[in-house]
């Protein structure tokens, strides 16, 4: 069961938002039944929880840049856009580790690293917009 975001703005930042949390989503279900399989000793892959991460904090995007966009005191606003900020890096940080760690999917998880670095130029002019 996935969360399906309702839209909260129609900025082209969240729209982005969005497309990130659809392949998220959808790479998570992808590379879920690879990292799911036990090791010789009936240990679980160290790495499943990595896509995990990936999609809950992609859905976590939205309230914030909603919240973000929203909020009438900039401090408010600066409070939320830093928030995206760090949810993006992190986002970042976990599909490195992915593509280290997985045999198959790498060519999607280097997608969805493009499409994070197109969310991090239009985070750019956003937070000056804020």
């Amino acid at each position: 069961m996935y969360y399906n975001p309702v839209p909260l703005s129609n900025s082209p930042i969240y729209r982005k938002a969005l497309e990130i949390f659809t392949l998220s989503k959808n790479i998570s279900k992808y590379l879920v039944h690879d990292l799911s399989k036990l090791d010789q000793d009936g240990k679980e892959h160290p790495d499943i929880y990595f896509t995990g991460d990936i999609v809950q904090k992609s859905v976590s995007l939205f309230p914030e840049i909603a919240n973000a966009e929203s909020k009438p005191f900039s401090e408010d606003k600066h409070k939320h856009a830093a928030s995206v900020v760090h949810l993006t890096s992190s986002i970042y940080k976990n599909c490195e580790r992915l593509e280290q760690t997985v045999p198959n999917g790498k060519e999607f998880i280097a997608l969805l690293r493009n499409e994070l670095k197109r969310f991090r130029k239009m985070q750019r002019t956003w937070l000056l917009t804020l």
